[in-house]
């Protein structure tokens, strides 16, 4: 039997797919459709639509809560890639940069050598003689700069 989250998620999804990739849902709203508490519906959208999995999203507090989601556009790699320099931060875990880098793969942006290449780079093997908030700025800069990389190829 599928979980809640799951089943939140796959809603959201469907509900993307039949708007062309946004939506603007109110969490109080959705949680009583699914008979939850509002938190349930902020877990599911703070862990399933992140920036690492190739989402925007846009929250507003107050008055139920409105919540706006839009999936990347994924036909124009470069504005993707884009859009994952701009959410890495100054500082990144080798876990995420991992996401990042599968998503990548995934949709076909890099190839899989490529992908093997970045993941050792970044990792902590790799960046281990340095202090651990020096190490993940480093992986920041390094993965910025081969996403920058494959943007003007």
């Amino acid at each position: 039997m599928a979980r809640l989250s799951d089943i939140i998620e796959d809603f959201l999804k469907e509900l993307m797919d039949e708007t062309n990739g946004a939506i603007e849902i109110q969490r109080n709203e959705l949680a009583n459709h699914f008979n939850c508490v509002p938190s349930q519906i902020n877990y599911v959208i703070d862990t399933r639509f992140t920036s690492e999995r190739g989402y925007f999203v846009e929250s507003r507090r107050g008055g139920g809560g409105h919540i706006k989601i839009k999936r990347i556009n994924l036909t124009r790699p470069s504005s993707y890639l884009m859009h994952a320099v701009n959410s890495i931060g100054d500082a990144i875990s080798q876990q995420s940069a991992e996401a990042f880098v599968n998503n990548f793969l995934d949709y076909d942006m890099v190839n899989e050598n490529e992908a093997l290449l970045m993941k050792a780079a970044v990792s902590d093997k790799a960046l281990g003689l340095i202090e651990r908030f020096q190490r993940d700025r480093l992986r920041s800069r390094l993965l910025k700069n081969m996403l920058m990389t494959l943007i003007v190829r």
